[in-house]
């Protein structure tokens, strides 16, 4: 990859959302030829279809599948699939299942007590690396959204100064105590978004600064007692600090990433290998699901109302429906409507399971040394993230399919990330472990 000079200051170029009408156009024109192909295999009689997908019938192998969740908004499509019946559309009835913190989540993936989980997508590849817990063979069957992540920092670096990360970084060199920041779970989303961030400005989040691991039902209340200086979190939780006045939004993660990955549906590789017909069926379902939920302010603000139950989130709608809504207040007297929040479908760009996408987590975990060394990013990335499985899925729900199986982004130190070389692109780096 050819070297691209970071500053720290960097900020996406003014014409993003152009930039990124122009990708929609040219999304909405590469897969029309796909969405006619899955218009047309849908009439074909299922038991055609099936020689390509499974020995003799393409019906669930299992029905009743049981898929964990953590409380957060994003949670939501999985959510919908079951509550508005989607999932029986397809033959099979999910059940969703409340956990506690992400490393249940990985736990109960992997000793078969979940069939599968909205988890994180570091996660996923993290356990089947065997960083940071035993090794386990996985699969990420869709991403289920995009966007819609925070980090939010205390009153007490506002009160100091610290309203951003320009001035975050010139507190910290300026009043040389331990700072602390909180992630949801070492190789997630989370943890990755508050790095790169930190790094952006020059913090070095292994050598400047304590981080802490602690589950996104708990950020609020460990905030408010004193526990962190800062966290990065799924919503509603970045909101919910806004509204109980203990902190503020410094930085959503669609402005380190516009339109990144986020979670995914993840299962073990043992699953999908005695389940494909139920893989495939659930996935389906779940887009639809997103399909729904993107269709329609009413349709998100029912899903927020949905959500909101203390059997999902265990919060206030109103904590949720705003930034579901693409409404933002950042805490400080900027309000804003983001152009780029969280999506669960966007025409079925926000699902793909890109290629580029899981070798980028792999990059993030060789920059900080949770990698010891560089993996075969294309090949993991291959092996775990079941694009074919997808597009069936994607066929089945009548779903378009993008071009190509990776994509090219710009985050915000100005580095671009296409996939191309992803070992120069982890050493490229000035700030890392």
């Amino acid at each position: 990859m050819t070297p691209v000079t970071r500053s720290p200051s960097a900020r996406p170029a003014a014409g993003a959302d152009q930039t990124a009408d122009a990708g929609r156009r040219k999304w909405l024109s590469g897969t029309a030829r796909a969405v006619a192909g899955a218009s047309l295999l849908s009439l074909v009689d299922p038991l055609v279809r099936a020689g390509a997908w499974a020995a003799g019938t393409d019906a669930p192998e299992k029905t009743e599948v049981k898929i964990g969740f953590i409380p957060l908004t994003d949670c939501a499509s999985v959510v919908m699939a079951s509550v508005l019946g989607i999932d029986k559309k397809h033959g099979v009835t999910i059940t969703p299942s409340k956990e506690a913190s992400w490393a249940a989540v990985r736990d109960k993936l992997m000793n078969g007590e979940l069939d599968m989980a909205h988890v994180l997508y570091g996660l996923v590849y993290g356990v089947h690396l065997g960083v940071g817990g035993p090794k386990k063979d996985m699969a990420v069957l869709m991403n289920l959204n995009q966007n819609g992540q925070a980090i939010t920092l205390s009153n007490k670096l506002l009160q100091a100064g610290a309203r951003d990360g320009e001035s975050l970084a010139k507190l910290m060199a300026a009043d040389k105590r331990e700072y602390t920041f909180a992630q949801t779970f070492p190789t997630g989303t989370h943890a990755m978004w508050l790095y790169y961030w930190l790094a952006a400005y020059g913090i070095n989040p292994m050598k400047d600064a304590k981080v802490i691991t602690v589950p996104p039902p708990q950020m609020v209340a460990n905030m408010r007692v004193g526990n962190m200086d800062g966290f990065c979190v799924g919503e509603p939780w970045g909101a919910r600090a806004i509204m109980d006045k203990i902190g503020y939004t410094a930085v959503t993660t669609q402005g380190i990433w516009q339109d990144h990955p986020e979670k995914v549906l993840g299962t073990s590789a043992e699953f999908v290998s005695r389940h494909p017909n139920t893989a495939r069926a659930v996935t389906a379902a779940i887009l639809e699901a997103g399909k729904w939920i993107d269709a329609s302010p009413a349709n998100r603000q029912k899903t927020a109302e949905t959500i909101a139950a203390k059997s999902y989130v265990n919060t206030d709608a109103s904590g949720i429906v705003d930034r579901m809504q693409g409404r933002y207040d950042d805490g400080l007297g900027k309000s804003w409507t983001d152009a780029h929040a969280m999506r669960f479908y966007a025409d079925g760009a926000a699902n793909f399971p890109y290629l580029s996408d899981g070798m980028w987590f792999l990059t993030q975990h060789k920059r900080w040394g949770l990698l010891k060394e560089h993996p075969d990013y294309l090949a993991v990335a291959t092996q775990i993230n079941r694009i074919e499985l997808y597009k069936q899925a994607a066929s089945a729900a009548g779903v378009a399919l993008p071009a190509s199986e990776t994509r090219r982004s710009t985050l915000i130190d100005g580095v671009a990330w296409d996939g191309s070389n992803p070992a120069a692109y982890a050493d490229g780096f000035k700030v890392k472990a």
